[in-house]
């Protein structure tokens, strides 16, 4: 009769251990431990955060305690009466209540915060008449609990980041036999990287519904057989919060249709960008070399490096978009399918560790490169720069699939990444339409039309939209948003520098490439004093000049933590990005109204800007910059005072 009565409320076993090896997971592991030998038995609250099996680890205690044998019954406070009659009455035709029936076994109550108070009075009183062990779990502070009882609290995910990877290789062991699978998929390199950069707020319960999506995306992509890993698209994670941001797109549905024209695209990228980057080189070798005599020189320096320059807090990457040098990649990788060649997929995993000091290194030699040799003024070498970063491009293509060079080799796109930050424009594909509705992934990965989606080779630095943390990866190409056939992919205004915050992903050597760009304006301003010694001096003194700011940042280094310090750094990228404007300017505004007269006579009309108004626009270039890195220094350094007046000082200086 009494397992009769109490048959509703059993809990009969675990449903696992405590996973992880991190000292968080270590202490819980020992506290349960040691509530569950307390020869004592005094009563145990399991305090935490929604998610956290806390209902679980009261079951840990239970059956790693003597009275493993006993029955342990669980309750859920918020659905028992004020007056707890569930507990303490015996039911209709009934001789025993199921406090009776338990008969020394253990009690869990779970969620006792929840009760009605003079329940929880109640309750709290059973620790001086009940003979078995009693449990609580609560989500809040219960003052009245904590005198009583041992108090447990259980970390959240977020704090436990290091576990991540094991919880998330137990789950899809755990789950993939319950789907009968007898060998579970190992996790794609990455996978637990960008997850650890989410913070999970149900915890184990929103771990756990992740890997059963991911497996079920998994099946449904591979008809109902499990991939040996699982690829890091079937992960999908709720979008950060996107408040202030204004849908272009739906504000206005005519600039979504042209934008995914592929006509508009392949006009630009194949007829005009390809033929017009040959003429321009062309140009260089065979026309006069010095700028005074050669407009492509003109063009190249007193247009492009401003109007790029310009464009990031705008546009972000959109340059990269229709770059020659990669228009030229993709030329020679079609040319190269149709003679039976296929470029394998680019290797997987975290590839900023390697490729970030590359880019900062590739960007280091040509400033260098810039100002020992002259190229401003110097039309053949000009073009030699450009081509061998064309020939980086092809070479990529030809030995990886998509834009491989773009997102890993390439300087000059790490630079427009770095920037991208900055933009108001911001592409991004709902999670949640993604994950329920999308089982193609053409976005990224290409495919043939499906619905309203476009046929299309996928997105060309192989992400998806949804996935994107920043806008460092992210072109504005709108390839993702030919393909989808859902309308998730969005073109947004939001508030300048929005991917820049306390908990931002910072990519791993990514902050090198800033300080290199850092140091190009000291190389600029020091290359006076560079023609003053003989040829063979000038390197070393343009490597102290290109690496100061590294000093500085490695002197900073020693005075704070490595997170403090590359938040310092991000804080100050308007600075610099403001800096390199004011270095830019010069030519843009002396010497770029000069294009005509230069290219066809000085009959043609041109202009030039008045020095004052020069120094004008420098100024508020580089106060601009000082400004919002005042400002991103405040959200950036919050409640770190010292180290926001470091920081503040070093923009000022």
């Amino acid at each position: 009769m009494y397992f009769r009565l109490l048959a509703p409320y059993l809990v009969a076993q675990t449903r696992r251990g405590i996973v992880g090896s991190s000292s968080y997971a270590k202490s819980l592991r020992e506290a349960v431990r040691q509530a569950a030998a307390d020869p004592s038995r005094q009563p145990v609250l399991l305090m935490g955060e929604p998610g956290l099996e806390k209902d679980n680890l009261a079951a840990l205690i239970h059956f790693g305690s003597a009275e493993r044998r006993l029955p342990l019954i669980r309750l859920d406070a918020a659905l028992l009466r004020a007056d707890g009659a569930e507990l303490f009455t015996p039911g209709s035709g009934e001789q025993s209540s199921l406090l009776d029936c338990l008969e020394g076994g253990s009690l869990l109550i779970d969620n006792v915060d929840l009760a009605d108070p003079a329940l929880q009075e109640r309750l709290l009183g059973l620790a001086d008449s009940h003979p078995g062990r009693l449990l609580f779990t609560s989500e809040t502070v219960l003052p009245s609990f904590d005198r009583r009882c041992r108090l447990i609290r259980v970390p959240p995910l977020r704090v436990r980041r290091q576990d991540l990877g094991e919880w998330l290789r137990y789950g899809i062991r755990q789950q993939s036999r319950g789907l009968g699978w007898k060998q579970p998929p190992s996790v794609a390199p990455g996978v637990v990287e960008r997850l650890q950069q989410y913070d999970f707020p149900n915890n184990l319960r929103e771990l756990e519904a992740l890997i059963y999506r991911a497996l079920q995306q998994a099946r449904r992509i591979q008809g109902n057989e499990l991939p040996q890993q699982l690829p890091e698209d079937v992960f999908w994670t709720s979008n950060r919060q996107t408040r202030l941001r204004f849908d272009l797109w739906r504000w206005k549905p005519e600039l979504r249709n042209l934008l995914r024209s592929p006509l508009l695209w392949n006009g630009l990228l194949f007829g005009l960008v390809s033929w017009v980057f040959v003429l321009v080189n062309l140009w260089l070798w065979l026309g006069p070399q010095d700028r005074a005599h050669n407009g492509a020189l003109n063009i190249f320096w007193a247009w492009w490096w401003p109007l790029i320059l310009l464009g990031f807090p705008l546009v972000g990457r959109l340059w990269c978009s229709f770059c020659p040098f990669m228009v030229w990649g993709e030329i020679v990788q079609r040319l190269a399918a149709r003679l039976g060649w296929q470029p394998p997929s680019w290797p997987r995993g975290n590839g900023d560790s390697w490729a970030s000091p590359l880019m900062a290194a590739g960007f280091a030699a040509i400033l260098v490169w810039e100002e020992l040799a002259h190229l401003e003024n110097t039309a053949w070498l000009s073009s030699c720069l450009l081509l061998l970063i064309t020939a980086g491009a092809v070479l990529g293509s030809l030995r990886f699939e998509k834009r491989f060079w773009c997102r890993y080799l390439c300087p000059v796109g790490g630079m427009n990444g770095l920037f991208a930050k900055l933009s108001i424009l911001e592409l991004r594909a709902q999670a949640g339409t993604c994950s329920g509705s999308c089982s193609s992934y053409a976005c990224f990965k290409g495919g043939p039309a499906e619905g309203e989606g476009l046929a299309s080779a996928g997105c060309p630095l192989g992400t998806h939209p949804a996935h994107l943390s920043d806008n460092r990866n992210c072109v504005l190409c709108f390839t993702c948003a030919q393909a989808c056939p859902h309308r998730s992919v969005q073109l947004s205004l939001r508030p300048p520098a929005a991917d820049l915050q306390r908990e931002m992903t910072v990519p791993e050597g990514e902050p090198a490439l800033l300080l290199v760009l850092a140091g190009g304006v000291c190389l600029h301003h020091w290359q006076p004093a560079l023609e003053t010694l003989p040829p063979l001096a000038r390197f070393p003194l343009a490597a102290l000049a290109l690496g100061l700011p590294s000093l500085l940042a490695l002197a900073l280094g020693r005075l704070v933590s490595p997170e403090q310090g590359r938040q310092t750094l991000y804080g100050l990228l308007p600075l610099v990005w403001g800096v390199l404007l004011a270095r830019h300017l010069p030519l843009a505004m002396t010497e770029a109204g000069q294009l005509l007269p230069v290219t066809l006579g000085p009959a043609w009309p041109g202009w030039s800007a008045d020095p004052h108004v020069l120094a004008f626009c420098q100024s508020t270039a580089v106060f601009t910059g000082v400004g919002a890195s005042l400002l991103l220094l405040r959200r950036m350094l919050l409640g770190e005072g010292r180290l926001l007046w470091w920081g503040s000082g070093l923009a000022l200086l």
